[in-house]
């Protein structure tokens, strides 16, 4: 007797082949992605892929830590944690709390060369375990699907500015955003949910704006719980490294954007920087940061919470995590990792409502996905006017001329000239020199605008349903 065409056997048959497919195209589409970085990584020199700076300073952070412990000596990485500089041209400082220096000892076991590959790969893992965890918080199964999906989001935005840079410069971005996210999607019955966002913010402190999303969302012992993981980074700092801790927290370096450099430079894609380059000056322009970063605050923190009402829990954490790159001071471009998961989650509401017959509003979540990727794209170098002494500048934000007929910038040093390039700017150049937090601010507001007439979604544990 032949099995009729609605039958569960030939429906579940259809299933796995679907299954597979997804499973068979995130292959290939890693393939080709991951392909042509190596051809790239091959081609092009070190200097242009894998530079590590960042990464140096951790290092030495992790140096001065072991010396102060009395567990290494060497002159080159003295204590006190903030008195070191970095010899060169950049004159870096280590700018992060005492427990993230005390969190890079392990890095600062091996060399330079070894840690720059294995910071590599560690990116790469957490690139791919973002994904599977913000797809775990959109309600997927860990199956054949889930797979396909984190290997297709993953070949989506390995060719991205943020995320291209964060590999370049060794940075630990990619890593908090998977750590985050693997805390906050999990099941509230977790007892310590929180607890890791806030060990988060003790390495690096903008997510501290998680502890008022989870307020506002009336997750009170998640809250708690974040505030007591800070807090214990906070102690372990007092405890290994006394007296950086006091000058860290008491003497007011937390709070000390200077420290990182120019606060203008188009590297620095917050509000903060978008007024200082508008205003002309630091000082002119931090009044009306102030006031910016608490309007924008507020509307972010209300959108995540009428997201988090509506049922759309994991868009309300993303929405969050863009609140806190407009309103940081500093959010240099490899702070726009947050992208990795928004590109993901926006892919899975496309499907939905086009597996639900609402083409138009899959449409539109697939052109806002082509419009982020395009904005947030990256080139290499040598495709753009980038100057011979700064290779790993490539992207839409840095298109302006780098230079002016009146003198350099002071992109690695804490003062503010008027001959600076970033207030030269005019027309186009202020759209592509500020090109990130002008996407932010538009993806904030259009979210805000949804939300406000987006119906509940049918369930509020999950959010599988697209806004319509």
């Amino acid at each position: 007797m032949r099995t009729a065409p609605d039958s569960p056997p030939r429906s579940a048959e259809r299933g796995a082949v679907q299954r597979n497919r997804v499973l068979i195209v995130g292959i290939v589409a890693v393939v080709v992605a991951f392909g042509g970085y190596l051809a790239y990584s091959i081609i092009e020199p070190e200097a242009m892929t894998l530079n590590g700076i960042d990464l140096d300073v951790y290092r030495a952070g992790g140096l001065i830590v072991r010396h102060s412990r009395g567990f290494y000596n060497a002159r080159a990485y003295p204590s006190p944690l903030y008195g070191w500089t970095r010899s060169g041209k950049d004159s870096l400082q280590f700018t992060y709390t005492p427990f993230a220096a005390i969190s890079f000892v392990p890095v600062s076991l091996v060399s330079q060369a070894v840690a720059k590959h294995v910071s590599l790969i560690v990116n790469i893992a957490a690139i791919l375990a973002a994904i599977w965890f913000a797809l775990g918080g959109l309600g997927y199964a860990r199956d054949r699907v889930r797979v396909g999906v984190t290997l297709l989001g993953f070949a989506a935005v390995l060719w991205t500015e943020p995320v291209m840079r964060t590999m370049f410069l060794g940075q630990i971005n990619l890593v908090l955003v998977a750590l985050i996210l693997w805390d906050l999607c999990q099941s509230d019955d977790r007892h310590n949910k929180g607890f890791a966002t806030g060990i988060a913010a003790g390495v690096k402190l903008v997510p501290l704006i998680f502890i008022p999303y989870l307020l506002v969302t009336r997750k009170f012992r998640q809250a708690g719980m974040a505030c007591a993981g800070f807090a214990c980074t906070v102690l372990v700092g007092f405890v290994i490294l006394p007296k950086d801790s006091a000058k860290y927290w008491f003497g007011g370096l937390f709070a000390s954007s200077g420290r990182t450099g120019f606060v203008g430079w188009e590297g620095n894609q917050s509000l903060d920087a978008l007024i200082t380059r508008l205003a002309g000056s630091m000082t002119a322009g931090k009044p009306i940061w102030l006031v910016a970063a608490l309007v924008v605050a507020a509307a972010g923190m209300y959108t995540a919470m009428l997201l988090y009402r509506a049922g759309h829990r994991l868009p309300a954490l993303l929405v969050t995590g863009l609140t806190g790159d407009l309103v940081s001071p500093i959010s240099w471009d490899h702070h726009w990792v947050w992208i990795v998961p928004g590109v993901v989650v926006a892919g899975h509401y496309a499907v939905t409502a086009w597996k639900a017959g609402k083409n138009r509003l899959a449409g539109a979540y697939a052109a806002t996905i082509a419009v982020v990727l395009a904005i947030f794209a990256c080139w290499p170098g040598s495709w753009l006017h980038t100057p011979k002494d700064a290779p790993y500048q490539f992207g839409l934000i840095w298109l302006p001329p780098q230079t002016t007929p009146f003198g350099p910038h002071g992109t690695y040093v804490n003062i503010d000239k008027p001959w600076f390039y970033e207030y030269h700017w005019r027309g186009l150049q202020l759209l592509t020199g500020n090109a990130y937090v002008l996407a932010g601010m538009a993806v904030l507001l259009a979210m805000l605008l949804i939300v406000l007439f987006l119906p509940a979604s049918p369930t509020a544990s999950r959010s599988t349903s697209p806004p319509a």
